[in-house]
């Protein structure tokens, strides 16, 4: 039985009493009737709009999770699969670690990516760095070795 049931039955539980509801009895049997009559409706609305913002909460959390998982996904993963295009390496050696020397940020470059030995940004200070690549200090020791 729900709240508002029960109310309607002690109300007719009052009625069946053939109480006289002009005695000081009555009216106070009658006022507390109507009284737990009320309670129990608004009792009854506060159950229906907890359930309401329990269904909203539930659906906001959802989406909030579908926001990190966008949001904090695994960059790693990422690359892995999609973004490194890359066929003349092996992924796992393709990265390399640089360190600003202005200040001490460690930059992550895929070492393919440095193919012309170029300069890069820091992205945290926004320092130039100069990039040695060792392939091409490979190769050039490789063609002056030939010319002699």
């Amino acid at each position: 039985m729900t709240v508002t049931e029960k109310a309607a039955y002690l109300k007719g539980m009052l009625e069946g009493m053939k109480l006289s509801w002009e005695s000081d009895e009555g009216k106070l049997f009658a006022a507390i009737a109507d009284l737990l009559e009320d309670l129990s409706l608004s009792v009854s609305d506060l159950e229906e709009e907890t359930s309401a913002m329990r269904e909203y909460i539930d659906e906001m959390d959802n989406d909030l999770s579908a926001v990190e998982t966008a949001v904090y996904e695994d960059d790693e993963d990422e690359d892995d699969d999609e973004e490194h295009d890359c066929v003349n390496c092996d992924r796992d050696e393709c990265v390399v670690r640089l360190e600003c020397p202005a200040c001490g940020e460690e930059i992550f470059v895929e070492s393919c990516e440095l193919e012309d030995c170029e300069q890069l940004e820091c992205p945290s200070c926004g320092e130039m760095l100069d990039v040695v690549c060792e392939e091409a200090d490979d190769g050039d020791d490789e063609d002056e070795g030939s010319e002699d």
